[in-house]
């Protein structure tokens, strides 16, 4: 049985603004509307093809999401930004691609306030 990869987030506020912690990392989010720009329909579809259709590249995502390449790979950069995925490079015919690979299998987000 293969282990679950989890990641524990702690959404903390001080200060009146709202900080997100990770086991290595801090970002700092402009209020809860940032958690929520990581949470929308497009993420969940970008989670889901690079879970299901394995993309070879974030080109090869955008072609199958029939999205503009632009925006995927600014919702992708988000996504690795927040630990959601990790951009592996590959070499193929002499040309570097970055492949999409999901990261965790499942967060847990606790709100300290």
């Amino acid at each position: 049985m293969a282990k679950i990869k989890v990641r524990e987030v702690i959404i903390k506020e001080g200060g009146g603004t709202f900080s997100f912690l990770t086991g290595k990392e801090k970002y700092d989010f402009d209020g809860l509307s940032s958690l929520k720009k990581i949470l929308s329909k497009e993420k969940a579809k970008i989670l889901d093809a690079v879970k299901y259709k394995e993309p070879k590249s974030i080109y090869n995502l955008a072609k199958i999401l029939k999205r503009p390449f632009k925006s995927v790979f600014d919702d992708v950069k988000l996504l690795e930004r927040f630990g959601f995925i990790e951009l592996k490079k590959e070499k193929t015919k002499g040309r570097e691609r970055l492949k999409p690979i999901i990261s965790i299998d499942e967060m847990i987000i606790h709100f300290k306030i």
